[in-house]
């Protein structure tokens, strides 16, 4: 059966993105050349992406607010195993974040949607956006349990 082996993200800047996704908890796997850019795989929170340099980039399409646009939208990441409390977890990236002194590289914390709960087919979800470091939309889910049942 086939699975998926990586999702790709261009990306300005690499260095700023790899140490943006260095504070969710992915790591450097492979560091490669694709053409004439930087690219690197990195693994974490369960999956595998990949960052490829963009010589001379364009702005990033504002995929979350612009509810005209089409095409890919955002990643996804399942914490139900992972974690108690998606906005504690939240919070705690957040500090991690803002704790940073590294000197060369700022990176940003957006939340574009805060911890709210939504029902998806049966189940009750917690779910919360952020922006990463070139403002992609992330989607980060925690299953809370079934569906209160609809009484006809």
């Amino acid at each position: 059966m086939a699975r998926m082996h990586h999702m790709s993200i261009r990306t300005a800047d690499i260095h700023r993105a790899i140490a943006f996704y260095e504070q969710l908890g992915f790591c450097v796997c492979e560091r490669f050349t694709a053409g004439i850019t930087l690219a690197c795989w990195m693994e974490g929170l369960g999956g595998r992406i990949e960052l490829v340099q963009v010589p001379l980039p364009h702005p990033t399409a504002d995929t979350f607010g612009n509810e005209h646009y089409t095409g890919y939208y955002h990643l996804s990441f399942d914490l139900t195993d992972e974690v108690n409390s998606l906005p504690t977890w939240l919070s705690q990236v957040e500090q991690r974040f803002s704790g940073r002194d590294d000197g060369e590289i700022a990176i940003a914390f957006t939340v574009l949607l805060p911890p709210t709960q939504q029902i998806i087919g049966d189940s009750v979800y917690e779910v919360a956006f952020i922006a990463d470091a070139d403002g992609l939309p992330l989607e980060f889910i925690r299953v809370l349990g079934p569906a209160p049942a609809v009484s006809r």
